[in-house]
């Protein structure tokens, strides 16, 4: 199954989490989140790229109103977006699988 069709079977409603099971990841439920966090802005950041790229295909300087609106293959890609997870709900899932590799910078100490 591909990332992104794995993706829409994540449910996009927010739901209570295990604190515990975040925490025994990491040893600390702070670095958990930290992990989370910094995965999820990835996502959020490849994602955004994607999005702009494929509406960019469509742009066009000479568009009229009408044209503007009317538009439906950028309607689709935009909803297609639209419906996939929020990036933090991915990044959550992914940890939660064991799909994250993450480490201590040398110099810095685990407390």
């Amino acid at each position: 199954m591909s990332k992104k069709k794995k993706w829409f079977s994540i449910s996009p409603s927010i739901e209570a989490r295990n604190l515990s099971e975040i925490e025994a990841k990491t040893g600390n439920i702070y670095e958990s989140i930290r992990v989370i966090n910094a995965r999820s802005k990835q996502l959020s950041s490849k994602l955004k790229e994607e999005l702009v790229s494929k509406l960019n295909e469509f742009a066009s300087t000479t568009d009229s109103l009408e044209e503007i609106h009317e538009n439906k293959e950028q309607i689709e890609i935009s909803r297609y977006y639209e419906r996939i997870p929020h990036a933090t709900l991915l990044a959550l899932e992914e940890f939660m699988d064991d799909k994250l590799y993450h480490r201590y910078r040398e110099g810095r100490k685990r407390k």
